[in-house]
């Protein structure tokens, strides 16, 4: 029996067995390389849901697997360093990116600004200017950090100019509000208003731009428009801190204290541990005489802040007020020793040595007080009471006459400081009267008693005499 042989079916001329056998030799010739960035998806997932803890252990895993050469995790890793407060470090690792690439702007911008959270200004602003050099298209954000940067080493006009560049590239809010700060570190007032109200053209929404602008008119005296701004910064934002209290104060200047209290009381829960929030409310209860309110306000401002010198200025104050004048004294001294060239911290002081039965320390506290300011009138004022008090009539009377050309002068006088004058001119008016008319009295004693010895010394042994009394004289 002939055997039957078996072959493989042809395809193309070509064996099927061929093509199995070629197939499976170039499976087994494909390496199994790395591949390297290939869970950056991952990694940015974690990192922008804020899950560092697991973002740094695929970061980890990232690192060790390409020994250090994965951009990316170089990147995102110095990025949670910078967060966590470790800016060194962040920068270590922003530097590895840079080596890894030299050509990525956005390395060279966190390698720059890592060196400006770092203080080292000049050398930012080297790294900014390289990144301008490498990048494609102009960048706002590099010339906005260039200009931050520059106020720092006091080139303000550069300043100006990259920040005026950066707000024509992109008008950035953050870009206006750099801009402002310079022209109030030049003491350009109007400009920075300016600068405000042509941001708030680009943001009419936003709160902060008018709570700035609003207390830039409270320091120029336009209170109305402060008013106005920081109504309209309530109105975008109800509970705006910086506005509450800004409001407050505005209110509080013009004597309306519950409505202040009211803003104050909105802030405090937002701002329990605010030093001027409890100074205010404190100087608000002393208006409306409730002193023991006042004084705990304002001894919780002093334990937020025990070197605060307007608070112990304050607590000092008030003690003198409700005639606690031992305390009185331990707060101003404090006060002064935080802040010697506070002229009627000196007055205070010298008020209540005076009350403390202290004339001499307080005459120098006076004397202090009136070197510091020799325009308050107040000093010159209550330095003529204390010294009618202890009988020095002519220095008191020249103190009564400095501050009555400083009144002329000056405007907007407290009604109270003018019934004081009123009362040392009358006191002294009525000493000298009696002074005279005790001095015209005496000489007329004198006259008369010269006379009766003259007719003694003529009529001797022929008239009977007898000594007189000067009060009978």
């Amino acid at each position: 029996m002939n055997s039957i042989e078996v072959h493989a079916p042809i395809a193309n001329g070509v064996p099927q067995s061929a093509h199995l056998s070629r197939t499976v030799t170039r499976t087994k010739k494909v390496p199994e390389l790395p591949l390297l960035e290939n869970r950056n998806w991952l990694i940015h997932l974690h990192y922008s849901r804020k899950e560092f803890v697991i973002c740094k252990i695929l970061l980890q895993e990232e690192l060790e697997k390409s020994n250090g050469m994965c951009e990316y995790a170089n990147y995102v890793q110095g990025l949670i360093l910078r967060h966590e407060g470790k800016i060194q470090e962040s920068l270590e690792y922003f530097q590895t990116c840079h080596t890894l690439n030299p050509r990525n702007v956005n390395n060279i911008k966190e390698v720059a600004r890592s060196l400006y959270l770092l203080g080292r200004h000049g050398l930012a602003i080297e790294a900014y200017l390289e990144a301008e050099n490498v990048s494609n298209k102009p960048d706002w954000d590099i010339y906005h950090n260039l200009g931050t940067c520059l106020v720092h080493v006091n080139e303000h006009r550069k300043a100006k100019e990259y920040l005026l560049t950066a707000i024509q590239l992109s008008h950035q809010e953050a870009s206006y509000v750099e801009l402002a700060k310079i022209h109030l570190l030049e003491n350009d007032i109007e400009g920075a208003i300016g600068i405000y109200n042509a941001a708030l053209e680009w943001y009419p929404d936003s709160s902060k731009l008018a709570t700035s602008l609003g207390l830039l008119y409270m320091t120029t005296g336009h209170h109305q428009r402060a008013f106005e701004k920081l109504g309209s910064a309530l109105a975008h934002d109800p509970m705006c801190t910086k506005a509450l209290l800004a409001a407050g104060f505005v209110m509080q200047n013009y004597q309306d204290f519950d409505i202040a209290l009211s803003k104050y009381k909105i802030a405090a829960q937002f701002l329990p541990e605010s030093i001027s929030l409890w100074n205010n409310i404190g100087m608000c209860f002393f208006e409306k005489k409730k002193y023991v309110a006042a004084i705990s306000c304002l001894k919780r401002a002093n334990y937020l802040s025990p070197l605060d010198w307007k608070t112990l200025y304050n607590l000092g104050l008030v003690h003198l007020t409700t005639k606690q004048y031992a305390s009185a004294f331990h707060y101003l001294s404090a006060a002064i020793n935080l802040q010697p060239t506070s002229a009627k911290t000196y007055m205070l002081l010298a008020l209540a040595l005076k009350n403390l039965d202290d004339p001499d320390n307080a005459h120098h506290a006076f004397e202090q007080a009136a070197k510091l300011d020799p325009n308050d009138a107040a000093v010159a004022l209550n330095y003529g009471v204390l010294l009618n008090s202890v009988g020095e009539r002519e220095k008191a009377s020249a103190q009564l006459r400095q501050f009555q050309e400083l009144a002329e002068r000056g405007s907007g006088l407290d009604q109270e400081l003018l019934e004081a004058a009123q009362n040392l001119s009358l006191s002294l008016t009525k000493v000298n009267k009696n002074y005279l008319e005790t001095d015209a009295n005496e000489k007329c004693k004198e006259d008369e008693t010269n006379d009766a010895d003259k007719v003694k010394n003529d009529g001797e042994g022929s008239v009977d005499t007898h000594e007189m009394d000067p009060d009978e004289v």
